[in-house]
């Protein structure tokens, strides 16, 4: 499988995920745009939100998230990050039922609790998807969804762009990346159990060029993706 190294064309100095996640927390909110995943989430046609009685929210960061949950009617949210800095922002916004610094991939929730378990613009960061796909699995119960935005392998492989912030002193700090084609993301969900009911994309269009003007050469290329999953089982 290719790797992101063979793609970056920024070599920004790069740093692991926590680290990384904590240094860009205070300034998170004002560079990640709602197109990038909440307004996928909202062009879902199987991600009902009046059906969910518990989610769990992977990977929560700072509650943006769990606040778009909770709005569409999700009272039980409980967030699971690995970054304190991120955490604390995710405490101040107040969405979530419970919050937990952990791994997403052994998160210690409880079994099969969840009628949905998301997690947004996080599986850049694991080397494998197969252990996140099968945590998903044993938090879901019978008939519940696993909802996952990524960062479009094409978008990551022409833009040749890690995830990445700007420090307190100004210089572009990387996150640790990954590249993950959709046929692993096919291939790690179904090997879990999972089965794929739906698939959305967003591409880069004028109206994201308005807040993102300096991508205009990636007009048109898809940017981030969403897959929806569904365990087999009755569900009331």
């Amino acid at each position: 499988m290719p790797s992101f190294a063979d793609f970056d064309r920024r070599h920004y100095r790069t740093v692991d995920v926590t680290s990384g996640y904590d240094g860009w927390a205070p300034t998170y909110e004002q560079t990640v745009l709602d197109e990038m995943d909440l307004a996928l989430l909202g062009r879902l046609r199987r991600l009902d939100p009046g059906r969910v009685r518990r989610a769990a929210d992977l990977g929560c960061g700072t509650g943006r998230t769990g606040a778009w949950l909770r709005k569409h009617g999700i009272s039980h949210i409980d967030g699971v990050d690995m970054s304190p800095g991120m955490l604390e922002q995710a405490i101040q916004r107040g969405a979530h039922t419970t919050l937990t610094e952990g791994d997403v991939r052994a998160t210690g929730l409880t079994e099969g609790a969840y009628d949905l378990v998301i997690a947004s613009l996080i599986d850049e960061h694991l080397p494998e998807l197969a252990p996140l796909y099968a945590e998903a699995w044993r938090l879901a119960a019978p008939g519940a969804l696993c909802v996952l935005v990524s960062y479009h392998p094409q978008f990551i492989m022409v833009s040749g762009m890690p995830t990445h912030y700007t420090g307190a002193s100004g210089e572009p700090v990387a996150i640790s990346t990954h590249l993950h084609l959709f046929s692993e993301h096919m291939s790690a969900g179904l090997a879990a159990g999972w089965v794929l009911t739906e698939v959305a994309e967003a591409l880069v269009d004028d109206a994201f060029l308005t807040r993102k003007p300096k991508w205009a050469d990636l007009r048109g290329h898809p940017f981030t993706m969403a897959t929806v999953w569904s365990r087999p089982g009755f569900q009331p």
